[in-house]
């Protein structure tokens, strides 16, 4: 049997007899809304339901911090009180804020090129898009999916 230790990321992997019991572990996911980041890497999000403040270290935040914009919600996984892993959205929708123009011709040959999303990450975009456009990216494959036209 494989276990993972929640609070350090480590896997274990051992054997037991059939019949023995285990505890299962507590985790709870809340909602809440980003609302800043501190100079010294803390992530402040608001519990949806609640409405208090809730602070996340940079360790936790290492893997999903490129994806942060403003207002996000996400899910917040809790162990022992203890927040453990940001979860975010795997579609979201983000602004392109800096990407080379587009050359005409360029459009059908499948040309892609690099883009800056509006909440830091650079992801790799079609062609034919430009600064200002809104897009929906994969975030765990961080992957361009379509434009968003809403």
């Amino acid at each position: 049997i494989k276990f993972k230790n929640l609070m350090r990321g480590s896997t274990i992997e051992n054997t037991y007899r059939s019949g023995e019991k285990f505890q299962t572990a507590m985790i709870e996911k809340n909602g809440a809304q980003f609302t800043y980041a501190d100079e010294n890497g803390n992530h402040y999000f608001m519990d949806m339901e609640t409405f208090e403040e809730v602070a996340v270290g940079p360790k936790i935040m290492e893997d999903v911090e490129q994806w942060m914009c403003e207002g996000m919600e996400v899910n917040l996984v809790n162990f022992k009180g203890n927040v453990i892993e940001v979860v975010v959205p795997n579609t979201y929708t983000f602004e392109i804020v800096e990407t080379e123009p587009s050359i005409k011709g360029n459009t059908a040959q499948g040309h892609t090129k690099p883009a800056v999303l509006n909440c830091g990450a650079t992801i790799t975009v079609p062609g034919y898009l430009e600064t200002g456009e809104m897009i929906k990216v994969d975030t765990g494959k961080k992957e361009f999916l379509s434009r968003d036209n809403e």
